[in-house]
């Protein structure tokens, strides 16, 4: 099975506490709501505590029309995404020796926060030596479950190729999609919530050569994948486009629709895999929200602290979008494990959809 033998993440430059946010927030939508005060607890009860972004908040305070914000995109996105490969590649947890970046076979780029044609895994590749014929296959309009998805096409495509190396690459300015002028509740959410991010995973396949660069003895191994869609389900979450840029769309029922639909859906998954909720080791949660994470433990019948790291990401960095999934594979990669322990990686996003990833830890490579 197609292992995951390195995963870093890259922390954009600046960094913002929680309440400094809620002040900016305040001050922008006070004249539009009367009950401010009562909507601004979605700060405080969020259990966000600090986010990162690629712009000061002094970028904030001023009108960005969407060619600026979507020009800068493009920049950081590709100075960050060259960044995370490096580290990812150079990764001394979990490689015993660097990676060179030209033994690369495909990059999965993923992102749903700009725009960009050429696709930024091509701007990436100008900046580091990769071999000019690496497969270039970008995600576009994933959000959430995109990091997760990658993930997915990745096991597939080292399961079609077992002697190759496969780069994820998660990069998310949610920042810079930010409407000043826009007034809705969903965009107060949003700014109560999302943040920047970036995220490298290296899965190689069972026949790889550099397997035996693989640091950790017991590391994780895709054994099955399940993407889902609800039908009918646009409007639950993503963008809507308009001339001044990307508009979130966040509808409040989110968590009751977890809460309904995700556990039938885990359930058929483990089932067709034999498998049940008792013999998982870890659940590899993206944190969308304090709501949502409370809705997997409610819908799946799961302990609290099966989603404690997928807390502690939300809590240090808020809902990055697609790489978020990776920042907390990171942290539970870092964990000891025994061989066998399984895992359940899972993401939901747009569409309404969720991708889901069955993980066994085996410790075959040394």
């Amino acid at each position: 099975m197609p292992s995951i033998v390195s995963v870093s993440s890259f922390n954009p430059p600046h960094s913002l506490k929680q309440d400094l946010t809620m002040e900016f927030a305040r001050e922008l939508f006070s004249e539009s709501y009367q009950d401010i005060e009562r909507l601004l607890t979605v700060f405080s009860n969020g259990q966000i505590e600090e986010r990162q972004f690629g712009v000061p908040l002094e970028w904030f305070k001023d009108e960005h029309s969407f060619q600026e914000r979507n020009d800068l995109y493009i920049e950081l996105a590709t100075q960050y995404g060259a960044e995370v490969i490096k580290l990812c590649l150079e990764n001394s947890y979990f490689l015993k020796e660097n990676i060179n970046v030209s033994a690369i076979d495909a990059i999965i780029f993923v992102s749903s926060s700009g725009i960009a044609t050429p696709s930024l895994d091509a701007r990436i590749m100008n900046l580091l030596p990769f071999c000019p014929h690496t497969k270039r296959i970008p995600l576009w309009g994933l959000g959430c479950a995109g990091g997760a998805a990658g993930m997915s096409r990745g096991y597939e495509y080292c399961k079609a190729y077992p002697d190759a190396n496969i780069l994820v690459v998660c990069v998310e300015l949610c920042s810079l999609t930010f409407q000043r002028n826009d007034r809705s509740k969903s965009n107060l959410i949003g700014t109560s919530l999302f943040a920047d991010g970036v995220a490298s995973a290296l899965l190689m396949g069972d026949e790889s050569p550099l397997l035996s660069k693989a640091k950790q003895v017991v590391q994780p191994t895709i054994l099955a994948t399940q993407s889902t869609l609800m039908p009918n389900s646009e409007d639950v979450m993503g963008w809507a486009l308009k001339d001044s840029g990307l508009h979130v769309v966040f509808s409040r029922d989110i968590p009751n629709i977890i809460k309904k639909w995700l556990r039938p859906n885990v359930e058929e998954f483990l089932q067709s895999q034999d498998i049940n909720f008792s013999q998982l080791a870890e659940f590899i949660a993206h944190p969308g929200g304090k709501k949502v994470l409370d809705s997997y433990v409610e819908s799946l019948g799961i302990t609290g602290e099966m989603v404690s790291t997928s807390q502690q990401i939300l809590k240090k960095h808020g809902n990055m979008s697609s790489p978020t999934v990776l920042y907390v594979l990171e942290e539970i990669m870092k964990k000891k494990h025994n061989n066998g322990d399984f895992g359940l990686m899972a993401a939901l996003g747009p569409g309404f959809s969720s991708e889901l990833l069955l993980l066994q830890w085996k410790g075959d490579y040394q």
